[in-house]
């Protein structure tokens, strides 16, 4: 066997381990991840799984860096392909609130917060890191939506990100309970609303 094809191999089998795994703490929570069930989900051995992840830290790490490439690709990268302005922040929302669909057993990246926001370590950094970058992104869309006129031009950034991401919360929360079309209906009443109160003539 040539060197590139055990590095393809074994790059495959990593990216199988963390899907499944992706899958685990959709329900039971990053913490809920062990060796050893894993291993035997994916028909390896423990030590099999160690020679890709050598402890269940970076294990986890991997499975939150994951969870954020499935978000960017599912909620960012389609809206990017919208005009600047409020289409794009109205894609963006829409597109997270769909995340709260295709995410059905639990979001990874919202667990993730609830488990480590008072554990310092590895983990809670890149918890942190991901949250941040995703605000920053809110914040940039709606620096483009200042921009365009489409906002008020003394519309503060980092408000309206923590208003965008409260409102996508209490969407994926309710869906839960109460399911995702009347949750996903209230959110865009919610976010049109949101976007009256910063709108120029608002101001």
């Amino acid at each position: 066997m040539s060197t590139l094809t055990a590095t393809g191999k074994g790059a495959a089998t990593r990216e199988a381990i963390i899907d499944r795994a992706y899958g685990i703490a959709r329900s039971a929570g990053l913490e809920g991840l062990s060796i050893g069930p894993l291993a035997q989900a994916v028909g390896m051995s423990k030590s099999g799984v160690f020679a890709h992840f050598g402890s269940r830290e970076e294990l986890q790490l991997a499975v939150l860096d994951a969870a954020a490439e499935r978000f960017v690709a599912h909620v960012l990268h389609p809206a990017l392909r919208q005009p600047r302005g409020l289409p794009r922040l109205r894609a963006i929302m829409e597109g997270w609130f769909d995340w709260g669909r295709q995410s059905e057993g639990g979001c990874v990246l919202l667990g993730a917060v609830s488990e480590y926001d008072d554990r310092p370590g590895p983990q809670r950094e890149r918890v942190l890191q991901q949250q941040r970058q995703w605000r920053e992104q809110l914040a940039r869309a709606t620096r483009l939506a200042i921009d365009t006129g489409e906002l008020a031009a003394d519309t503060d950034p980092a408000q309206l990100a923590f208003e965008l991401y409260g409102l996508a919360l209490g969407v994926h929360h309710d869906a839960g309970l109460f399911g995702f079309d009347a949750a996903a209906e209230r959110g865009r009443r919610a976010l049109e609303r949101l976007f009256r109160a910063y709108a120029p003539t608002a101001s």
